[in-house]
């Protein structure tokens, strides 16, 4: 190794960055500084990408802000760590994307996921999909040895869904129902069906009803398919106004409805929320570090199929066939390898 490649492999490093929706550059940046007082500095190992990363890079997501680096779903090792930092060099992590000032009203009672301050890697500050991120320990949680990192990616997104399902009862036989089998949606098709739950996931598009099938014996169908029937428990994840609009008349009186997906608005049927109890959930992220503790154990846990999820891992050299293919809608979840990130394809 000259001169040249030891200066540029000590003082620098790749980062993708989104200039302005619809224009990702691959570039080569100072490295980040050395952590100091509670900060760790991390290498990151896997960068999954996410619907939010998609509304960004469109250009559809209004808190969004520009320019900055994407990614928030992110697990790494620790390289570096200030003073004060919470955890030792060499500890595998996952990272909290999601800031939280611990004073408003809403973390007084424990609901961090709803700060009144709150700020969202890569989405509103700069993310992570780059090979280093210098952050405050009070943001990362240790991924246990026992966790490889290609499931330990996984532990963002799908700590939603966990947040979402302690909002309802699930158990053997519970009938649920799924809209739309994105990321979010396969996960927690996953999810109830490990709980015991009678599983039907409700999509239009025919590849991600095959993939969805692949975690398990779940029943897989467009939406036309469950006229007339009725379960326990609705969950939308598609984000759309009509799906919402269906799932509320699929909902069996005294049952529940979890909205994860973000659709802008619907028509909601009163009369029939009132006169048949139905009771409708929100949800957004999750509450740090208790979900992702919940995480980490069913991820830990061998039989707990969720491999099929993970589509395909690609270089961050490769961010605009990782991004097509996110975009198109036929894939499950598509993550970056940034061990080694290259400008080489």
């Amino acid at each position: 190794m000259n001169f040249l490649e030891i200066a540029e492999a000590v003082f620098f490093m790749l980062e993708l960055y989104l200039n302005r929706p619809n224009e990702l550059e691959l570039r080569n940046v100072a490295d980040m500084p050395a952590p100091v007082g509670d900060e760790v500095k991390i290498q990151f190992r896997y960068g999954g990408i996410c619907g939010s990363d998609l509304r960004v890079y469109q250009g559809k997501l209004a808190h969004a802000a520009y320019p900055l680096r994407p990614g928030h779903e992110l697990v790494g090792t620790i390289i570096e760590a200030g003073e004060e930092a919470s955890y030792a060099v060499g500890t595998r992590v996952v990272i909290l994307p999601n800031t939280y000032c611990g004073e408003c009203e809403w973390c007084l009672k424990g609901k961090t996921n709803i700060c009144q301050y709150k700020k969202s890697l890569g989405v509103n500050i700069n993310g992570g999909f780059s090979e280093h991120l210098v952050i405050s320990s009070k943001y990362v949680l240790p991924i246990p040895e026992d966790l490889p990192f290609e499931r330990a990616v996984l532990i963002e997104p799908f700590a939603v869904v966990v947040h979402a399902l302690k909002k309802v009862k699930i158990e053997k036989d519970t009938t649920v129902a799924i809209f739309g089998c994105g990321n979010e949606g396969m996960l927690a098709a996953a999810l109830t069906h490990h709980m015991g739950a009678k599983v039907t996931a409700i999509d239009i598009n025919a590849a991600k009803l095959e993939l969805v099938k692949s975690l398990g014996d779940i029943r897989a169908v467009k939406p036309e398919e469950v006229q007339g029937e009725s379960f326990d428990v609705v969950i939308e994840a598609a984000g759309t106004k009509i799906t919402v609009e269906q799932g509320i008349e699929l909902v069996k009186a005294g049952g529940d409805m979890i909205l994860i997906g973000f659709a802008p608005e619907a028509n909601l049927p009163v009369m029939r929320v009132v006169r048949g109890e139905l009771t409708l959930h929100g949800t957004i992220i999750y509450n740090f570090p208790a979900d992702f503790a919940q995480t980490i154990e069913y991820l830990r846990d061998p039989s707990f199929k969720v491999g099929p999820i993970v589509s395909k891992t690609l270089s961050l050299a490769n961010y605009q066939e990782a991004y097509d293919m996110a975009l198109s809608g036929n894939y499950g979840k598509i993550v970056f390898d940034l061990r080694k990130a290259s400008t080489e394809a």
